[in-house]
């Protein structure tokens, strides 16, 4: 349920670009979204679809980019992903250290606004 006040940020923050750039329509909004954020495209498109009715944005197609979770190792740098999935316990697949950090996969950002 948290899509819908996702979505209405969205939509916010592209109507308000769009205006200011005297754009008719919008078309598409490309959105980069981590593998590790819990928010489901369909459900995303569906909240986006009800709250842009009479904007204009009305129509508009989420391209959305799923960033994959990689992790790195902290002892010997390497960098690797991880299916969040099928993981059991994260160590690092070069050296077996468990001081790893999160480099990816919980980003959520606006790429980029097709507009008329």
């Amino acid at each position: 349920m948290h899509e819908l006040s996702v979505m209405e940020s969205i939509l916010n923050i592209v109507v308000k670009h769009a205006l200011k750039n005297d754009a008719k329509k919008i078309l598409g909004i490309s959105l980069r979204v981590g593998e590790m954020t819990d928010l489901v495209d369909e459900w995303m498109q569906r909240y986006f679809d009800y709250l842009s009715k009479e904007t204009i944005a009305a129509g508009a197609v989420l391209k959305i980019e799923r960033i994959p979770v990689i992790f790195q190792c902290e002892s010997c740098g390497m960098d690797f992903p991880v299916n969040m999935k099928e993981i059991r316990d994260a160590a690092c697949p070069a050296c077996q250290g468990n001081k790893i950090r999160l480099k990816s996969g919980r980003e959520f950002f606006i790429k980029n606004i097709e507009v008329i």
